[in-house]
């Protein structure tokens, strides 16, 4: 893998919102890739849901062993965004020789039979042991307890703060998990589909995927780091131009508009909020002047239909990554100067 280019100037502070969406998670990973291979950015904070906490762990894992093996900040930095896509390579080729394993087979919806024994069944009937691979290559790949030494210690040389959302079964909220929560419990409650795994617990609450309250969640990269611009990294697409017809298209839009609705909600108030900044009705010691950036994979994921993010073999997840990375240098190239400067991308009520 190709070292980084050596920071030409001082770093750019950026926050990152990764989205999940099963194995079009590859894709977030070819972003990542090629915002580490540019080396220009100190990552303050990487919020995530689902794929999205993986691709968030599996990145700050890299910075964090890169820290702990170099005292001098810039080596830390360059050394850390080589760990960084070694780590988010291994986890991904890891996903690839598991295959369907990953993200449905034998309950994914390519199988008919048990597309239809889903409607009827529950995980707790149809997967009893609570079987998830996913799991042991997460624990393979992350090492949590350096991760929350990292998180401890509070210096920007440790790499990115995580944040990973989950949903609490009890109370229908969003949770997030952070610093000394942040587990291999807590990135598997964030991608438990309830139709497919057990609720995951964490001390004595139950959790589902996070995407039905926070996909990903944008609050704490602005009450808990102190950078202004995120970019989001958006995977389910916000239009669909088609309407659906039948049945299985009808559920697909359905978990598009729940998985998109709490982030429409939240940029909307980001939005709400410049707004009175730039009025000067809001205090600017007290509130924050978010600057969004996306890029959007949900244009470059629509070809491939919602069935394939249960697709996991290894040509799908590269030329997902490809995809991603082309889109991540695309981003740089156009917007790169616009970090620290301005929005680019206009949030309205259909953003």
């Amino acid at each position: 893998m190709p070292e980084p280019l050596p920071p030409l100037q001082p770093l750019r502070r950026l926050n990152l919102a990764l989205q999940g969406g099963g194995s079009h998670g590859a894709l977030t990973w070819g972003v990542l890739d090629a915002l580490l291979e540019d080396g220009h950015w100190q990552f303050d904070g990487v919020s995530g849901t689902s794929a999205g906490a993986m691709n968030a762990v599996a990145m700050a894992h890299g910075f964090a062993k890169a820290a702990h093996e170099h005292k001098d900040p810039q080596e830390a930095h360059l050394a850390g965004c080589v760990a960084a896509r070694e780590t988010l390579t291994r986890l991904w080729e890891g996903v690839g020789t598991l295959g369907s394993l990953m993200w449905g087979s034998p309950l994914s919806a390519a199988n008919p039979m048990m597309g239809m024994m889903r409607q009827w069944l529950s995980p707790y009937q149809t997967n009893p042991l609570n079987i998830n691979p996913l799991r042991r290559l997460l624990e393979r790949e992350v090492d949590f307890e350096l991760l929350g030494s990292a998180h401890r210690s509070n210096a920007a040389s440790q790499g990115p703060k995580v944040f990973v959302c989950a949903t609490n079964v009890r109370t229908g909220r969003g949770e997030i998990f952070s610093g000394p929560r942040l587990s291999a419990d807590a990135v598997m409650a964030s991608a438990c589909l309830p139709m497919l795994f057990k609720a995951v617990e964490i001390d004595g609450e139950h959790y589902w995927d996070g995407g039905y309250s926070g996909n990903p969640a944008l609050h704490p990269l602005i009450y808990q780091t102190e950078t202004s611009d995120i970019l989001l990294v958006q995977i389910n697409p916000i239009e669909h131009l088609e309407l659906p017809h039948s049945g299985q298209e009808i559920m697909e839009r359905m978990n598009e508009v729940t998985f998109n609705a709490s982030l429409l909600a939240e940029l909307r108030a980001i939005e709400f909020v410049r707004r009175l900044l730039a009025e000067g009705k809001l205090d600017a010691r007290r509130y924050k002047s978010v600057r969004m950036h996306r890029i959007d994979g949900g244009a470059v994921l629509a070809p491939f239909g919602a069935d394939s993010k249960t697709r996991a073999d290894m040509s799908f997840v590269r030329k997902l990554f490809a995809l991603g990375r082309a889109a991540g240098q695309e981003w740089l190239h156009a917007h790169h100067k616009d970090v620290g400067v301005r929005p680019t991308i206009k949030i309205t009520d259909n953003a």
